[in-house]
């Protein structure tokens, strides 16, 4: 498998996508945040003292995701159409992410969705830190995407 980010010379360059079809892509990342019991329900009570956990967290997701060519280097400045960030906690003591990132374009959306699920997390961690500083992110993953010429690809549930 070659890989395309690096030219000739084998120095790094961004992929030159213009040739490539206009198609509607999406995708899907995953993360969780391990944490006591007590911190999970002290974000579900809003008895956080930073403010509403969760809302902050889907807003910083959604920011990051529109910022991730800022974060990653070789990623393309993407026009993307819809954003929709979720929260679940299916057990007492994790709580789960999924991002899903839409956009109409020549490249695949999956480094915002990462980058979405990455940023919630974060900011999870970081609005209850003075709560519990031995919280666990993770694992990050991707969990699909559709769209482009590699087709879809969809992760078997672990």
């Amino acid at each position: 498998m070659k890989l395309t980010h690096f030219n000739g010379q084998g120095r790094a360059r961004m992929v030159d996508v213009s040739d490539k079809e206009v198609t509607k892509r999406e995708a899907t990342a995953k993360s969780r945040v391990t944490m006591a019991p007590e911190t999970l329900d002290a974000i579900k009570a809003g008895a956080i003292g930073k403010g509403d956990v969760l809302a902050v967290a889907q807003v910083a997701g959604i920011m990051a995701a529109k910022k991730t060519a800022d974060w990653i280097p070789m990623c393309h400045p993407l026009p993307l159409t819809g954003i929709d960030i979720r929260f679940s906690d299916n057990t007492k003591d994790e709580l789960y992410i999924e991002a899903t990132v839409k956009t109409t374009g020549r490249t695949g959306v999956e480094m915002e969705a990462l980058t979405a699920v990455s940023a919630a997390a974060l900011t999870v961690y970081d609005m209850c830190k003075a709560l519990q500083k031995d919280m666990v992110i993770g694992p990050t993953l991707l969990a699909s995407k559709t769209g482009g010429k590699n087709g879809d690809y969809a992760r078997e549930e672990v």
